[in-house]
């Protein structure tokens, strides 16, 4: 990874960036800052001047903000800081300079961001080929080529691709829960009903179909625990759904999984994610996918895009939610979510670098592989699993 020679370089803080101690923002700015001030060592924000196109506000601990000072007169990176950050240092500074909050010299210039891909890019990018590897990089493609400035909104695009169009024949044919209960089998005295009763009890009905497990030993933890959240994602294309909703249900109960959603209505079933299951842990979710895989054989795949394939050529894939005390991941942020906010922001950035020879979607994938993101495969890699 070219990361590795970053923190040798000679560095320099963003001059266009202002840093402002939390105590000194205006009080509109506090509030909405007030949840990231009880955590423990934020400092502020950095602030963008007006002639920063690509940057954004952005909030630093104390640390951040001690080396941002320290780098307004340009140099390596200080022995305090590599002591401090040790085999980290070289990624963190990456990061860094990815966002824009530092500039690396380069040719005799200082740059960052996108400018900078070629300091801190993957030189051992594969490209993974699995299908739901090719639908991400395809969801990239696109979020690159809209027209779009809004970070949030791009991100929802992201995270949205690879739905199905929402037509007439889909509104009359499922316009409701009941209508979805009774396509799936699931309704009193339909197919699949069986399954539901023997295995599962409902927890709601808006804005997804969702069932927790029954008692059974090992089912105790669920998606509301304290540990990280494993999701199986089942993605059959909903023409298929009906037909394999009973195998299904009686997968997810042989892999004992905590609790499943299913989407509520036309809209809920034409998205990829349309069956989400949840595990206490990655053994138990691999087991539910080999059986899922198994009972689903033949069946064609839907797809969702940013998760990691685990079988049927895209039918199944998992991704982890983290810990809800997990402050590093943000707030409340699902798996998909977290990387398609991450991705989002790197696109918009790139894009309004205009730096030469740099795809916004390449440069977006080498971002979020500084964050310990397998993106070849859609891992969360060593990021997380600090609790899991």
């Amino acid at each position: 990874m070219g990361s590795t020679a970053v923190a040798k370089d000679l560095l320099r803080a963003n001059p266009l960036y202002e840093l402002v101690l939390y105590d000194r923002l205006p009080a509109q700015e506090r509030e909405a800052l007030a949840g990231h001030a009880k955590e423990s060592g934020f400092y502020g924000i950095l602030r963008p001047s007006s002639a920063a196109p690509g940057l954004g506000i952005k909030s630093v601990d104390r640390d951040t903000a001690l080396l941002f000072l320290t780098l307004r007169e340009p140099g390596p990176l200080p022995e305090y800081a590599r002591a401090a950050l040790g085999d980290a240092a070289s990624r963190t500074v990456a990061r860094l300079v990815a966002d824009g909050v530092l500039e690396t010299e380069s040719g005799g210039a200082f740059v960052s961001g996108a400018a900078a891909a070629g300091v801190f890019e993957t030189k051992d990018r594969k490209d993974g080929s699995s299908r739901l590897a090719e639908l991400s990089r395809a969801a990239l493609r696109y979020g690159q080529a809209l027209a779009i400035d809004d970070s949030i909104l791009l991100s929802w695009r992201l995270y949205t691709y690879n739905h199905r169009p929402l037509t007439p024949r889909w509104q009359r044919l499922l316009p409701s829960s009941e209508a979805v209960e009774r396509y799936l089998g699931i309704a009193a005295g339909g197919a699949c009903r069986k399954h539901l009763d023997r295995s599962w009890n409902s927890t709601g009905t808006a804005p997804w179909l969702s069932w927790r497990a029954r008692s059974r030993p090992g089912t105790e933890r669920s998606e509301t625990s304290a540990g990280p959240t494993w999701k199986l994602y089942v993605s059959p294309l909903p023409e298929a759904l009906a037909e394999g909703f009973g195998a299904v249900l009686e997968a997810l109960a042989a892999g004992r999984a905590s609790h499943f959603k299913v989407g509520a209505n036309a809209a809920g079933l034409l998205r990829p994610d349309k069956i989400v299951a949840y595990f206490p842990s990655f053994e138990r979710l691999a087991a539910a996918a080999e059986v899922v895989t198994r009972r689903l054989e033949g069946a064609p795949a839907h797809g969702v895009p940013f998760t990691s394939e685990i079988g049927g050529a895209g039918l199944v894939s998992w991704g982890v939610d983290p810990a809800k005390e997990e402050t590093a991941w943000g707030d409340g942020e699902s798996w998909r979510q977290w990387l398609t906010n991450r991705l989002a922001r790197a696109l918009l950035s790139a894009r309004a670098s205009g730096a030469e020879g740099v795809e916004p979607w390449r440069f977006a994938v080498d971002r979020l592989r500084l964050e310990g993101v397998d993106t070849d495969t859609w891992t969360p890699g060593a990021l997380a699993w600090r609790q899991g």
